[in-house]
């Protein structure tokens, strides 16, 4: 993840540079996955992380162990399009594999920073592959550095690397424990040695890590939907603040880090993960559904059509359309063969704009009072096209209701935002942003509203039962290198 050795504030600074795009959602910026004890470890990696595009699009990697020897490929792309061949999968033999996909935040993809990293250390071969975003990086590299480690990217995941590798610890187990004890953030990860395939959260469980089962072999994958693809059993949830170790003797598990309380990522049950993924108990499309049904109890309008904003905004869509008992429709409807780098369109025909990716369906929409349902608002250009083009279709009213809290604040924990001041609800009330997207009404589901659709009976204030920064502020993990060092020290670093 190429930003993060930057600082947070790097982060969100450079975001500004990133061309402008039709895409107005938050990003995952990465997958990861495991597997031991395969016969064909490449190819169930390259399917696993083929279930796991959606968390990342623009680079892959997989590193293998065939017993003797550590093989990779690491390519920028999609998986189907580097790993789609028998070729390729050839050219790494074993039954154990660790893979990656990564969606970048700043600038271009470069293949050096891309998953698994791979090191030769004093006990063998390490490759890496990491979710999430650690806090203190800057202050942890500057201080590798001035001891004399040579970093090859510009990824957090490397200092990992080279904590374990200056540990004085003996077995690679307890020097990543030595290694994680002096980083923060919010963190999964899987690791590959010539004997192990290791998995680990961070003690908060920001991230998610499933742990899954195939006739005698053991599977490691960010989401659910990664087994089913190889006809995997799940078996579990990582737990946070776990490090489970699989060899050939086994699986155990090992707890090294004090108990703090749980904060899952509760996006994760919004937008990021599959809808048919299950994660912490909880099937992703039913929390949607029941996420739809909330917001329509809270926010209720007299309407002739429910329409999703596909494709993310579907399950909420049906969930209010059940509980409102107003008609679900596909009032809009998904190109999904445009990708992120279609043809920039010359400026004569910009206005085409979102109608690359969407286009309404008019004979439906003419005359009706439409509501739209989408996750998120971050900020608000995507919503305003969407907007008017249904209203050019012929719609006679546009509401919008938007299945997540105003999104306020940016995160810091392995999420592409904007900066805070770039996002609509940052800086505007409700009423301000429905006149700037350009609807009737429009509205978002309460804070409770969403615990309420994840199975709480409201947010618990004095200590909240998942991470909603982005909602409310509240940083569950000090954001060290953001509040300790300075913007131009960090570029100072990175400059040299």
């Amino acid at each position: 993840m190429e930003k993060v050795v930057r600082s947070p504030e790097q982060r969100i600074l450079e975001t500004r540079r990133r061309p402008s795009s039709d895409d107005d959602h938050f990003h995952d910026e990465c997958g990861v996955f495991g597997i031991f004890g395969h016969d064909d470890a490449a190819a169930a990696a390259a399917l696993g992380l083929h279930s796991l595009q959606h968390r990342g699009q623009e680079a892959v990697g997989i590193v293998t162990f065939d017993g003797e020897h550590f093989h990779s490929h690491k390519a920028l792309g999609l998986v189907g399009d580097n790993f789609g061949s028998q070729a390729v999968i050839r050219r790494l033999p074993g039954d154990a594999a660790v893979g990656h996909v990564r969606y970048s935040t700043t600038g271009d993809t470069v293949l050096r920073n891309v998953q698994p990293l791979f090191a030769d250390l004093e006990f063998g071969g390490l490759a890496i592959a990491h979710n999430g975003n650690l806090t203190n990086a800057y202050g942890v590299r500057k201080g590798l550095v001035h001891r004399g480690a040579i970093f090859q990217s510009t990824t957090d995941s490397e200092a990992i690397i080279h904590l374990i590798a200056t540990s004085h610890y003996s077995t690679v187990v307890d020097r990543l424990i030595d290694a994680m004890r002096q980083l923060e953030g919010a963190y999964s990860l899987v690791a590959l040695t010539r004997r192990k395939l290791i998995g680990m959260r961070d003690p908060f469980g920001v991230r998610p890590l499933v742990l899954g089962r195939l006739g005698s072999a053991s599977i490691l994958a960010s989401e659910t939907c990664a087994l089913d693809i190889i006809g995997a059993e799940f078996v579990r949830d990582v737990e946070p603040g776990e490090i489970v170790v699989i060899d050939d003797a086994g699986l155990r598990s090992i707890r090294p880090f004090a108990k703090v309380p749980r904060r899952f990522c509760i996006f994760e049950y919004i937008y990021f993960a599959r809808p048919d993924t299950t994660l912490e108990g909880r099937n992703v499309y039913e929390v949607r559904k029941r996420i739809g049904a909330e917001l329509a109890r809270e926010n209720g309008v007299d309407a002739d059509l429910v329409v999703p904003v596909p494709d993310s905004g579907v399950p909420s869509a049906i969930g209010y359309a059940e509980q409102s008992g107003i008609p679900f429709e596909l009032g809009i409807i998904r190109n999904h063969y445009v990708g992120r780098t279609f043809i920039e369109p010359k400026d004569r025909i910009r206005h085409l704009g979102v109608k690359l990716k969407h286009n309404a369906n008019a004979a439906r929409l003419k005359g009706r009072r439409v509501i739209l349902v989408d996750d998120s608002i971050v900020r608000g250009t995507t919503s305003v096209k969407i907007v008017e083009m249904v209203r050019n279709a012929g719609a006679a009213e546009v509401h919008m209701r938007i299945s997540s809290p105003p999104t306020t604040h940016s995160c810091f924990y392995g999420i592409d935002t904007p900066e805070r001041d770039e996002l609509l609800a940052s800086s505007r009330n409700v009423n301000q942003m429905a006149r700037y997207i350009g609807v009737d009404s429009l509205a978002y589901i309460s804070i409770d509203g969403l615990y309420r659709a994840v199975g709480e009976a409201t947010r618990d204030t004095r200590q909240p039962q998942f991470c909603d920064a982005c909602f409310t502020g509240d940083y569950p993990i000090r954001l060290t290198d953001y509040q300790e060092y300075p913007l131009q020290e960090q570029l100072s670093l990175l400059e040299e």
